[in-house]
């Protein structure tokens, strides 16, 4: 199903469906300040599965979208300095932080050796699901190989029925992708440029260095 979010009724609809879609371990797309993304539960291994499945090809351990900064100390054992100045300016936006997730959270991704790449998007539609759901497993909506989709019109042409709901709020304002920095290290490492430049990172985190590995 899909609801036009730019409406006010079907935005509501929509958001209601989406969350209790992903609270019964299904599939959902929704946008996002990049992006649409289709998402799934977290904390629920079949449904992690069926967006890696959905998304076909051997997709890498998805990153986590959350709806607060907050929910950020509750995955993590212990935030680097580094990491809490990148989330205070950049946060919500196109960042996406790589760091070590508690040993204790019950959630399979695949094989993210501890580790877990967490954002928190600019989008009040995303927010407002993120905030009911809590964490989600999130990649970008569309098949192996296949164009980003931007918007759910278009992820609906490649996800068809393996989505529960699609909301759709116009075309990606910004479709640059987020800009990865791995915080685990003992230096942060800008893993992939995206929608955030070194040179504004290093406005916050000064010893940010590239990484070497493509």
């Amino acid at each position: 199903m899909l609801y036009d979010c730019r409406s006010p009724a079907d935005r509501d609809r929509g958001i209601a469906a989406a969350i209790e879609a992903v609270k019964n371990g299904e599939l959902v797309v929704l946008p996002t300040d990049t992006v649409y993304g289709i998402g799934a539960d977290a904390f629920t291994p079949y449904a992690v599965k069926a967006l890696l499945d959905a998304k076909g090809g051997r997709p890498a351990p998805p990153p986590v979208l959350i709806g607060s900064r907050h929910t950020l100390d509750g995955l993590v054992f212990s935030l680097p300095r580094a990491a809490r100045d990148l989330v205070e300016a950049f946060w919500p936006g196109a960042l996406t932080i790589v760091v070590e997730h508690s040993p204790s959270l019950r959630w399979d991704l695949g094989e993210t050796s501890g580790t877990v790449a967490v954002r928190m998007p600019l989008h009040p539609v995303a927010l407002e699901v993120l905030r009911e759901t809590g964490p989600m497993a999130v990649a970008s909506a569309n098949k192996a190989g296949q164009p980003a989709a931007t918007t759910a019109e278009a992820a609906r042409d490649q996800l068809a029925y393996s989505v529960r709901a699609y909301l759709e709020a116009g075309p990606a304002v910004d479709p640059v992708p987020s800009t990865i920095v791995d915080l685990t290290g003992e230096v942060p490492q800008l893993v992939r440029p995206g929608a955030i430049g070194l040179e504004k990172l290093r406005d916050v985190v000064p010893d940010i260095v590239e990484s070497r590995v493509a």
